[in-house]
């Protein structure tokens, strides 16, 4: 956590933020090395107190951006966590949030002032206290966002192919998804625009882009891909 040292006096009010990343088709963890005791040196969510005049998600942009450079994040609440004991130097309440983030565009210099690194989720290290549920909770909640919303926007390039699209979801529910199918179902929602740029890197005949459409919405009633809900 980005705080001062505990007064075991008082409960605390805090955020965690567990940021998603995507490079090299593996969908990555942000985690810095604890500065404080207990458990100094130790992986750990990214996270701080809140303030008296701000609400959980203010705290949670002021975070984010201390740590990436970035104002503009994707948040999502994912739970509270309460317990009085979770934290064995003093009691604190946290609120968890989901930060989804293109990391090509956030501060390398940033990351590394404060000793953060990207962990790839299929090589997370054991983190301190109880982040490591926290961490598995988050993951559930966003394959039950991609479920049923066709994401990828704050995690891909501006333009993609429908190939690195699937590997994103490829790497987000860790399972393979059809090509045939995958790319059949996510045209059918409508909310990608192709462009006439192809990428041609990935066959003789190339690849064409894609990208969101700005007014994009693909919330939906019914899952957009078979068996997903199966978390």
């Amino acid at each position: 956590m980005i705080y001062d040292q505990y007064d075991k006096s008082k409960r605390y009010l805090s955020v965690d933020c567990i940021i998603f990343g995507y490079e090299q088709e593996q969908l990555k963890i942000l985690l810095f090395k604890r500065i404080i005791e207990p458990a100094i040196g130790e992986w750990s969510l990214i996270g701080g107190w809140i303030k008296e005049d701000e609400s959980a998600e203010q705290s949670a942009r002021r975070v984010l951006q201390f740590i990436t450079g970035l104002s503009d994040v994707y948040l999502e609440q994912v739970q509270t966590f309460s317990k009085p004991d979770r934290d064995p130097g003093g009691s604190v309440l946290t609120v968890a949030f989901n930060a989804l983030i293109n990391i090509e565009e956030h501060s390398n210099q940033l990351i590394e002032k404060y000793g953060a690194k990207w962990f790839p989720i299929s090589e997370l290290p054991n983190l301190i206290f109880d982040h490591n549920e926290m961490l598995e909770i988050a993951i559930k909640k966003l394959r039950l966002k991609a479920t049923y919303n066709l994401i990828g926007r704050q995690l891909l390039p501006s333009k993609f192919t429908i190939t690195q699209l699937r590997n994103l979801y490829n790497d987000i529910f860790q399972k393979s998804f059809d090509p045939g199918n995958f790319r059949k179902k996510v045209l059918s929602l409508k909310v990608l625009k192709q462009l006439d740029e192809k990428d041609m890197s990935e066959s003789k005949k190339g690849a064409y882009y894609f990208k969101f459409k700005d007014d994009f919405e693909s919330n939906t009633v019914e899952p957009i891909f078979k068996n997903t809900l199966k978390l």
